[in-house]
C-alpha cells in the first residue's frame, strides 16, 4: 500500500518513513502543505499521515482541502498539540484519527491498520487464493503448506495481487500502490519482480497461480486459468521482458 507522509521535520520524517517501509508500505514524503496537496493530486494514496504544524498551509487546511477535492482516503493527523480543541478541529476538517507526539511506531502502525480496516482497504488478516495463503499480520506467504521466502517488496507485490485476486491488474495500478514516487515508469522493474514472485509461489506446483495477460497486466487466482492467460516470462511482450543483466536501482527495492 502507498502512503503519503507529510512532515517537515527531516529527522522525524526519516524515522517514520523507515518504520513504515520496513512494514512493506511504499512511502512518499511531503514537507509543506502545498507539496502535500500537489502530491495527492497527481498520485493515488491509500492513506495520508499529516502533521499539523507544517510550513505554508497547515495540516488543518490541507485536510480540509483534500476533503473538498473529493479525496476519501483515511487521514491520520500528527501533532505536538494535545488540546481537545485542536483534536476537534482536525476531526471536523475531515481527519479520521489523531496521534499526539511523541509516539511509538508500534502505535502508529496499529492505528494505520485500524484505519485501513475501517475504510475497507484492509480485508481479512489472512487472504486465501486457491492454496496460496497470505498472512498480512505476520507478512508471510505459504503455498500448499510450503513457506515462501520473499523480500519486503516481493511480499508487498504478492499482497496487492492477492487483494485483487481474480481480476487483471495493470502496471500503472501496481506502480501506484506498491512503489513510491521514485519509481521509473519506463523501467522493467515490475516485470522483474513479477517473474521473481512467479518463480517462488509457483515453484513445485503443477497449477500456476500468477499469470500474464498480454497487453493488460497480471492476474492471480482461479480466473487466471482461462486460455487467454499467458504464463511465464516467455509470453511477456519483448519490450517488457526483464533482461538477464537488468540492473535494479536500490531506491526502487
Amino acid at each position: 500500500m502507498r502512503l503519503l507522509l507529510v512532515e517537515d521535520d527531516a529527522r522525524i520524517a526519516r524515522f517514520v518513513a523507515k518504520g513504515l517501509r520496513e512494514q512493506t508500505y511504499a512511502v512518499d514524503v511531503a514537507t509543506t502543505g502545498e507539496d502535500a496537496l500537489y502530491q495527492a493530486a497527481i498520485n493515488t494514496y491509500d492513506l495520508v499521515i499529516l502533521d499539523v504544524m507544517i510550513p505554508g498551509r497547515d495540516g488543518f487546511e490541507v485536510c480540509g482541502e483534500l476533503r473538498k477535492s473529493g479525496q476519501r482516503m483515511p487521514i491520520l493527523m500528527l501533532t505536538a498539540r494535545d488540546a481537545v480543541e485542536d483534536r476537534i478541529t482536525g476531526l471536523d476538517r475531515g481527519a479520521d484519527d489523531y496521534l499526539t507526539k511523541p509516539f511509538e511506531v508500534r502505535e502508529l502502525l496499529a492505528r494505520l491498520r485500524a484505519l485501513l480496516r475501517r475504510s475497507g482497504e484492509l480485508r481479512p488478516a489472512k487472504i486465501t487464493v486457491a492454496d496460496l495463503v497470505v498472512d498480512t499480520a505476520a507478512q508471510s506467504v505459504s503455498r500448499a503448506g510450503r513457506n515462501v521466502t520473499l523480500t519486503a517488496k516481493e511480499y508487498a507485490l504478492v499482497e496487492f495481487l492477492a487483494r485483487n485476486a481474480g481480476r487483471v491488474v495493470g502496471r500503472a495500478e501496481i506502480a501506484e500502490h506498491v512503489w513510491d514516487e521514485t519509481f521509473d515508469p519506463f523501467s522493467n522493474l515490475i516485470e522483474v519482480y513479477v517473474n521473481r514472485v512467479r518463480g517462488k509461489i509457483d515453484a513445485d506446483s503443477t497449477k500456476p497461480l500468477l499469470q500474464t495477460r498480454r497487453g493488460a497486466g497480471y492476474i492471480l487466482g482461479a480466473a487466471a486459468d482461462s486460455p487467454a492467460s499467458d504464463a511465464g516470462e516467455e509470453n511477456t511482450p519483448s519490450r517488457l521482458r526483464a533482461k538477464p543483466n537488468s540492473t535494479i536501482r536500490k531506491s526502487h527495492v
